[in-house]
């Protein structure tokens, strides 16, 4: 049994997670506090709210996560933490928590990309690698494909121009009167409609020279199809079971189709024939069975991450012993680096 472990520290937008992975990549234990609750009566994330949520939770959940797994400070090797992208205050709860500990324990500290531990996290249960791959994430924050040619090593091809497809999950669920978080609401409700029922526009889908995605005018067409277009405002319009759920099967439908034909043209550009997939989005069922299909046709490897480690988790941070075995550590100097995407760090 590995002897040493990493403690790994998440706090970039909602949720505040840690866990301790063995120097083998196995999960020991975790621990992840969601905060829909304090979200829900807005109908998306309040970054400030979220700061002071992290800030309550975060010496809990890594107590927590340490007890669980019976690991004592002194079997640790490092502390790692993601420090970008993600929301500014919640970034910072954890950085300074990671600190803390670091300067308590005499440990070193590894700041990780958010974004490359998503896809890190599609390898967790395999032996094998998943490198080189095309790298999908799939989220409320982000739309984007990379050229991963190991752990740490990748390329952006493209992304979101407006839009993340969960932002415009979530933003439709509130257009359809549907609860917070939306995402796994609409994608319920889309279960009773016809995906065929009612077109809505697939945006770029066309353009084989881009690998961009664009939600912002199927987000509109939901808006028209609701209210119409002489209607400034969606709320208080009344729609029949039929056709809400149709709304959401189509516009579910469409979101699929883009999100599919992308990942399968950055495949046929970078001639991979590997897929790893992550993100919360990549936790709707109807998107990765239509993925699973797609790639069976093209003998096309398809490595998606589990469900629990779809949404925001600190399993992921596993992709620190990466930057320890290479010596790549970080001083108490690290600061964070917020924002939505930062391509090629």
């Amino acid at each position: 049994m590995a002897s040493e472990y990493l403690l790994a520290i998440e706090s970039t937008c909602d949720e505040t997670a840690c866990a301790v992975i063995d120097s083998e990549g196995k999960v020991i234990s975790e621990c992840v506090a969601t905060q829909e609750a304090f979200h829900e009566k807005f109908a998306g994330v309040v970054p400030e709210i979220a700061a002071r949520a992290h800030l309550e939770r975060i010496l809990p959940v890594i107590d927590t996560a340490l007890r669980d797994s019976r690991c004592t400070p002194e079997q640790l090797r490092a502390i790692a933490v993601a420090t970008f992208p993600g929301l500014p205050g919640s970034l910072i709860v954890g950085l300074a928590a990671a600190k803390g500990l670091a300067l308590a324990w005499n440990l070193p500290i590894v700041g990780i990309n958010h974004i490359q531990a998503h896809i890190y996290a599609c390898g967790l249960d395999t032996k094998e690698s998943i490198y080189p791959c095309v790298g999908f994430i799939v989220s409320g924050g982000h739309t984007s494909l990379y050229r991963c040619d190991d752990p740490l090593g990748w390329d952006y091809l493209g992304g979101t121009i407006d839009d993340a497809a969960g932002e415009a999950f979530d933003k439709v669920a509130v257009m359809l009167g549907l609860p917070f978080p939306g995402g796994p609401a609409l994608s319920k409700l889309a279960q009773q409609g016809d995906p065929q029922a009612i077109r809505f526009p697939r945006p770029l889908i066309e353009d084989t020279k881009r690998l961009d995605f664009s939600f912002s005018g199927l987000k509109t067409a939901v808006r028209y199809r609701i209210a119409g277009s002489s209607q400034p405002e969606h709320v208080g319009v009344q729609l029949d079971p039929k056709e809400r759920a149709d709304i959401a099967a189509g516009f579910q439908q469409a979101v699929i189709d883009c999100l599919v034909a992308k990942s399968l043209l950055a495949l046929k550009k970078t001639n991979l024939s590997r897929l790893c997939v992550g993100g919360g989005v990549a936790a709707n069922r109807s998107f990765r069975d239509r993925l699973a299909q797609e790639c069976s046709k093209r003998q096309v490897e398809l490595v998606i991450a589990k469900p629990q480690w779809c949404t925001d988790n600190a399993a992921m941070g596993a992709l620190a012993w990466e930057k320890i075995r290479r010596g790549q550590f970080d001083s108490l100097d690290l600061d964070v680096q917020p924002g939505l995407v930062r391509p090629n760090r």
